[in-house]
């Protein structure tokens, strides 16, 4: 951990946090296209996080949340990936594809359609509502997505279930779940891990981070899956866990009474937020 300490308030930065590979190199990517073509969409945010999203945009990229809204040009298909149905239609209109779907997540699509194509009923834990698990879901066949166990009725009893994991869900949880799905009754369960070690490495970081000071400040987009699940993990262990966009969103009462603040961020989150924030808050 990095530590420092101005005035009364000590900060201390988590060892991991940040910009993860797969997040680098789509916006690596979107950097090169935009210098050489001029018509570039992104298909959905092509990362969870405003303000990078913005500063692309001043460049150049147009996000759109349709196919149908791109009819010429160049698209890049974001970190998160898209499902096959999508791709095909961006074929069809005679497009640019550029692909910066992360590397994980491109091996849980391949999975996914890989154990359908062997009788598995495809179960994956995590957020329905998350273009990672949407474009995953669009690999194979009547998939159930198991947020928690309130949708275990999606499951069929004695079904043949070849499980995987939303790449950002915490072990913790995924655990708890496969747990659960096996008390529900299975006739075989296949699991495959799918959870980024990246993720991981900064869950674990904040984790340790967050027993040892009075408060926590978690950086990254609020729609950021990785993001919230640092933030949620944090709030387990101190309940004086704040999750922030950006230093725009700090709020100085919050420091009342502390000595101790920790900083970490989600995979999304670009270096200048995390410095800024940290050296703002050196201030005080």
């Amino acid at each position: 951990m990095k530590a420092d300490s101005t005035g009364s308030l000590r900060v201390i930065v988590a060892e991991k946090c940040g910009f993860c590979p797969g997040v680098k190199n789509a916006i690596k990517m979107a950097e090169e296209v935009l210098k050489h073509e001029k018509n570039v969409y992104s298909l959905g945010p092509i990362i969870h996080n405003k303000d990078v999203v913005e500063k692309l945009a001043q460049a150049g990229l147009k996000t759109v949340d349709d196919v149908e809204q791109i009819t010429s040009g160049t698209v890049i298909i974001r970190s998160h990936g898209a499902a096959p149905a999508q791709i095909e239609k961006l074929k069809k209109k005679s497009v640019k594809i550029v692909d910066a779907t992360c590397v994980l997540v491109k091996r849980v699509q391949q999975i996914a359609k890989e154990l359908f194509e062997n009788g598995y009923k495809v179960v994956i834990v995590g957020d329905a509502n998350h273009p990672e698990v949407q474009a995953v879901v669009g690999c194979a066949e009547d998939v159930s997505v198991i947020a928690d166990e309130a949708d275990l009725h999606k499951l069929p009893k004695n079904g043949k279930l070849g499980i995987v994991g939303q790449t950002t869900q915490s072990p913790e949880h995924f655990s708890e779940m496969l747990c659960a799905i096996g008390q529900y009754g299975f006739s075989e369960m296949k699991v495959i891990n799918t959870l980024c070690r990246e993720a991981i490495k900064r869950q674990e970081s904040a984790v340790q981070l967050c027993k040892q000071v009075d408060i926590m400040f978690v950086l990254g987009g609020l729609e950021s899956a990785n993001t919230r699940q640092l933030a949620e993990l944090c709030k387990k262990y101190n309940n004086q866990t704040f999750h922030l966009q950006n230093w725009n969103e700090f709020d100085k009462r919050l420091l009342f009474g502390k000595n101790t603040a920790g900083v970490t961020a989600g995979a999304s989150t670009p270096e200048w937020i995390i410095t800024e924030f940290v050296e703002n808050l050196k201030k005080f």
